[in-house]
């Protein structure tokens, strides 16, 4: 299945789903519970998953992580603005398509739960920073589940804005 949208585009393998979307940002004035900045510019957020993706998921795959058994990876990509390009975090030229397992750590959740690995690499492509964050629904799963997002990273492209 082709997915594409503002500037992204991956083609998933057969079990895989994603979404590519912006989230909306709080109207002024809106109440206290309200999530971002008002004055916030949204910018393109994509979640790859190969287990069904909850409707209701946070940037970085909450809600999406709550529900991952030990065969399940999510991949996110997050992108930033302009700004950020050209900057030391995202020195790395090229959208990583090489996970491996020695990258994926409990520490670099977003949340801890138990067994969860994740990895965050952060890059700049076609002139757009991006933070790449995969989270393994088993840690030990690795390399059984790894090759599938190495797959679905090599079939994603990112087009200049």
């Amino acid at each position: 299945m082709k997915l594409q949208a503002h500037g992204i585009e991956t083609d998933l393998p057969t079990g895989w789903e994603g979404r590519i979307g912006v989230r909306t940002t709080p109207a002024a004035g809106t109440s206290s519970r309200s999530i971002g900045d008002p004055d916030e510019i949204p910018h393109p957020i994509v979640h790859l998953a190969n287990f069904a993706l909850p409707e209701d998921r946070g940037d970085f795959g909450s809600g999406a992580v709550d529900v991952m058994d030990e065969r399940h990876v999510l991949v996110v990509l997050f992108e930033y603005g302009p700004e950020c390009v050209g900057t030391p975090l995202f020195s790395r030229q090229g959208l990583p398509t090489e996970l491996t397992p020695n990258m994926f750590s409990a520490s670099a959740l977003q949340r801890t739960l138990p067994n969860q690995a994740g990895c965050q690499v952060f890059f700049t492509e076609a002139n757009r920073a991006f933070c790449l964050y995969t989270v393994l629904g088993r840690q030990s799963a690795a390399t059984r589940v790894l090759p599938g997002a190495n797959a679905t990273l090599s079939a994603t492209r990112i087009s200049p804005r």
